[in-house]
């Protein structure tokens, strides 16, 4: 009798046994994805970016003084879901992508300012006060950064609705309809395009002034939405916007700025580069007299499979810009899918309803040396 019982024990030792560490197993597996999927992903992409170089200009038998670099980092179109149209499962999945990836970026890329080109919110045109002030807690903490790293953020549609403005890198509002807000942005934007005229000339006229003048670099302008074009159909790459979407007309005033607008902004601010958002697609475009134009697509899973934000090499007269892509979301689906799918073999094999994969190799070499 005590013999049996002692049986018994060893068996009922062993199966549990075996249930633990196949316990062990499947915890490892799922810590092992979860850790790569939400964490370690980011850190092996983003690892590939680097820095573009400048050209500097060539060495002419003088001594030659290098312009310093600013390192500028620009993305677009986050928005982060509100009360309204937001379900918790998706607020928490792409708001933890854009987290991540924009604090790998910060810790890996080591940027001295950050530009987000408008949309940070999607419902910020009809959220409640206590809304607003909840987002706008939510976007300090997945966009916080060290205070000597600067971070400017233009106003979007979904920001603040789509009245008759738009909000620049210099606070500027333009539209040309005469609301107060737009008579006034346009008035300060006429005295900035002074200013700047004042800076390019070799010798000031008196009409400058005596104050300081701006340093003589063609600006880089920075908006939310797009200089006038017809449409993307010029547009091409891996992000732009989708084959049968491309030919889509634009809408002036909604999709671009108005033709008008857009010769005002080109003629007054002579910038050297324009960036903007909106369209969540890359777009390389070149404007009046060869002015470039660079669409940044959507930094959020939530308007596109393969979001990405742009890496700018800046000095008073150079820049050169390179494209840093975050991990695609069907690449971390399909991580997932075979996890899970591995998973369910592991347990079958335990369970005995399905042979071990190294029993059948072994059997059919085994089987395959005896003929």
């Amino acid at each position: 009798m005590a013999t049996i019982r002692l049986w018994f024990g060893r068996q009922n030792f062993c199966l549990l046994k075996k249930r633990s560490f196949l316990l062990l197993k499947l915890i490892a597996v799922v810590f092992a994805v979860l850790l790569f999927c939400e964490f370690l992903i980011y850190y092996v992409v983003i690892f590939r970016c680097n820095w573009p170089e400048v050209k500097t200009p060539a060495y002419d038998g003088k001594q030659e003084t290098l312009d310093p670099v600013l390192k500028a980092m620009f993305l677009a179109d986050t928005h982060l879901l509100g009360e309204v149209r937001g379900h918790w499962l998706d607020k928490l999945r792409r708001e933890w992508q854009m987290e991540r990836a924009f604090q790998t970026a910060l810790w890996l890329l080591q940027p001295e300012v950050i530009f987000i080109l408008g949309d940070i919110f999607d419902e910020g045109k009809w959220s409640s006060s206590q809304a607003w002030a909840d987002d706008v807690k939510r976007f300090q903490k997945m966009f916080r950064h060290p205070q000597h790293v600067q971070l400017k953020v233009v106003a979007g549609n979904h920001d603040i609705g789509f009245h008759y403005h738009f909000v620049m890198v210099n606070s500027v509002a333009l539209e040309g309809d005469s609301c107060n807000i737009c008579s006034e942005a346009e008035a300060e934007l006429i005295e900035i395009s002074h200013k700047l005229n004042c800076s390019r000339e070799e010798h000031r006229s008196s009409r400058c002034g005596d104050g300081p003048p701006l340093p003589a670099s063609a600006p880089v302008l920075v908006q939310h939405f797009p200089l006038y074009r017809r449409s993307d159909a010029n547009c091409s790459g891996e992000d732009a916007a989708p084959a049968d979407e491309r030919d889509i007309p634009f809408k002036e005033r909604y999709d671009v700025l108005s033709r008008e607008a857009s010769q005002k902004l080109l003629w007054w601010l002579r910038p050297r580069l324009v960036l903007s958002g909106h369209t969540h697609s890359a777009c390389e475009v070149l404007h009046g007299a060869g002015t470039p134009e660079l669409s940044v697509p959507s930094f959020s899973w939530r308007n596109r499979n393969n979001p990405s934000f742009i890496m700018g090499s800046m000095t008073p007269t150079e820049y050169a810009l390179a494209k840093c892509y975050l991990p695609f979301e069907h690449t971390v689906l399909t991580v997932y899918c075979g996890a899970a799918g591995f998973l369910v073999v592991l347990i079958l094999v335990h369970l005995g309803l399905l042979g071990s994969p190294f029993v059948l190799g072994w059997k059919l070499l085994r089987k395959f040396k005896t003929t």
